[in-house]
């Protein structure tokens, strides 16, 4: 078999051990591909494992050895699966990862806008607190997560461990989800529609998945919706929001603050209007990229590939 891996430096910048992948065949590793070097580099491939690397129906054209896409990550919309399907090429993701990651990000997003810690260890590094009189000094609110209301936007395996650590703040939590009957007799939470979470949560955390329905889930009609000084985190991806509009809501002042670790487009332009937005933390799509998730995600990669070699592939999207 022959295995090309497109974009292996995000998964592995040189910390993990490839092996176990490379003993499964013939394995040709780049750090990164541009979209006009997919084509060529792929060319000879039966197996292809991918990120962010594009494999459109163009490209999966002129792969005629191609039978199966590993996606190196949990989101698949980096390949054209109508266009697969055709071929009858299996394409698997790797599913629940970096959710405890995910999660820990979530929650270190919402310590720094809620407690701070960041400013105001910069203040100290400043001198301020030895120019200080008291023994103690802030300069802006410090809030108190538990009797806080949680809103969270989508109930997939992140979704549900972030309200089970919401829980153990003592926070209250609302859940708007596509499968409320899936979920609602085994949980403690309180399930609601969209409009509703958004109007009654101090905290909304955006975890679904990017579709049609989702796109833009966050609009200028929505943040009219919350309440005045309401915090928002979007960890899922960065085209759930209008990016203009929550920065237009920050600066207005009746949305408390914003953190994400996505972007609509990444590395963002310079002048993407959340870089300059007040209130606003941005962190470099890092959510997933502990040591362990990684680790986890390329035994997962492995296994998923051991499968499809022994004909009962797993974690298949199509």
């Amino acid at each position: 078999m022959q295995i090309v891996i497109l974009d292996g430096h995000t998964l592995n910048p040189g910390d993990l051990d490839w092996t176990p992948l490379e003993e499964l065949g013939s394995c040709s590793r780049y750090a990164r591909t541009a979209p006009q070097q997919v084509a060529e580099r792929a060319a000879a491939a039966d197996i292809v494992l991918t990120n962010k690397a594009l494999l459109s129906a163009e490209t999966i054209a002129k792969l005629p050895k191609l039978k199966y896409i590993g996606v190196l990550a949990t989101g698949y919309n980096v390949v054209d699966l109508t266009a697969a399907k055709e071929r009858g090429i299996i394409v698997s993701n790797v599913p629940g990862y970096s959710s405890a990651s995910v999660c820990q990000m979530v929650f270190a997003l919402l310590l720094e806008m809620t407690q701070q810690v960041g400013h105001h260890a910069q203040l100290v590094r400043e001198g301020e607190w030895s120019r200080c009189v008291d023994f103690s000094f802030h300069d802006r609110p410090l809030i108190e997560l538990t009797g806080k209301i949680l809103g969270v936007v989508g109930y997939g395996r992140i979704g549900r461990q972030i309200a089970k650590t919401a829980q153990a703040f003592g926070m209250q939590v609302l859940v708007s989800t596509a499968n409320p009957d899936k979920y609602q007799k085994e949980s403690a939470c309180t399930f609601v529609d969209i409009d509703s979470l958004f109007s009654k949560s101090d905290v909304i955390s955006l975890n679904c998945p990017l579709n049609e329905a989702t796109n833009q889930l966050v609009n200028t009609a929505r943040l009219a919706r919350v309440k005045q000084g309401a915090l928002l985190i979007n960890t899922g991806r960065g085209q759930l929001i209008d990016e203009a509009a929550v920065a237009e809501a920050l600066s207005a002042g009746y949305l408390g603050g914003y953190a994400a670790d996505v972007l609509s487009a990444e590395p963002p332009a310079e002048d993407n209007p959340l870089l300059s937005a007040p209130n606003c933390f941005i962190t470099p799509h890092i959510a997933w990229a502990t040591a362990e998730a990684r680790q986890r995600l390329l035994n997962m990669v492995v296994a998923n590939l051991k499968a499809f070699i022994a004909g009962a592939p797993q974690n298949r999207v199509i």
